[in-house]
């Protein structure tokens, strides 16, 4: 999939298309069905597949106090976006200036003039241009004046309840990884380099992989069944998340114990997808009761992730 970062250097004379639109946080199950119509639409119509999107969040810029912890990072969003079969992807970087921009402007200038879309695909409660004004509903209004259609995908329920990203960082705000994976249609996801830590899983008989992320997880802390992949290898895990309490230690760090595993993986990028939640994070008397506590940990993990004992 092609990617173009930033308005301006999206080609003028590129062919028309068929534009899925949305901040696209996350890629879960609706935006997959946005970016599923998009990718059908053209190629039933022989058009270009193209997912529009925005970085950083609108709400960044404009709110910062109020903008979400995204899901995940915009590489991994496109990614995602690339896995759905579209073409290209056109991120806008939203910026005070751009959020001034009418609604009315933006679909005649940005998405018919610019991306030349016949087609737009949106979920049903978007908004775009200066004070949010621009919906779905005015997307079908002005689709006539400016000679292209607009297909809005109406909320998608899965146990009850409509999909969306806000309800996703909820559940993971509350541990709940697994709730999150099924509105997701994948796990939650970590990735970052491997680091050298202070070695205490290694003194613990639990050798870890150790990574520092940028910035906290959505996730509380405490300790998690996963699955981890690097370039050539996967494994289960069990992920601590946290500051380690019972070493009086502060620092935040994701250590992930791979089960079935006896490597080197220093300086390797690492990805740890989040299965279940097994514990919260506590402090140990000492260090004997976190061994055998982490022994259990391991089992657990075992258990949840379908890998034999004896594997572990």
């Amino acid at each position: 999939m092609e990617i173009v970062r930033g308005l301006e250097s999206y080609p003028p004379d590129s062919p028309p298309s068929v534009v899925a639109l949305g901040a696209f946080d996350g890629i879960h199950l609706a935006h997959q069905k946005i970016l599923a119509t998009a990718r059908t639409r053209a190629r039933a119509l022989g058009l270009r597949a193209l997912a529009c999107t925005f970085d950083p969040h609108p709400l960044t810029v404009l709110q910062p106090e109020r903008a979400p912890v995204p899901i995940t990072e915009l590489a991994e969003n496109l990614a995602r976006i690339a896995l759905q079969g579209l073409d290209t992807a056109v991120v806008i970087v939203f910026t005070r200036e751009f959020s001034l921009l009418e609604a009315e402007a933006f679909v005649k200038d940005v998405l018919v003039g610019r991306l030349k879309a016949r087609e737009v695909v949106v979920g049903f409660n978007h908004t775009f241009g200066r004070g949010a004004r621009g919906n779905a509903r005015l997307l079908a209004e002005l689709g006539p004046q400016y000679g292209f259609v607009a297909h809005v995908i109406p909320p998608l329920v899965v146990d009850g309840v409509a999909v969306s990203s806000s309800g996703i960082r909820q559940a993971l705000a509350a541990g709940d990884v697994a709730r999150a994976r099924k509105f997701l249609g994948h796990p939650y996801t970590v990735r970052g380099r491997v680091l050298r830590g202070k070695g205490r899983g290694r003194q613990l008989g639990f050798p870890t992989a150790n990574l520092r992320p940028e910035r906290e997880l959505i996730v509380p802390a405490g300790v998690y069944a996963a699955r981890a992949a690097w370039e050539g290898g996967r494994a289960g895990a069990v992920v601590n998340v946290g500051i380690r309490p019972t070493f009086g230690e502060g620092e935040y760090w994701v250590e992930a114990y791979l089960l079935d595993f006896a490597g080197d993986l220093y300086d390797s990028v690492l990805v740890l997808e989040f299965e279940e939640r097994i514990r919260s994070e506590q402090k140990f008397p000492d260090v004997e009761a976190l061994r055998a506590q982490v022994a259990r940990d391991v089992a657990t993990a075992a258990r949840l992730l379908g890998i034999s004992p004896a594997r572990s």
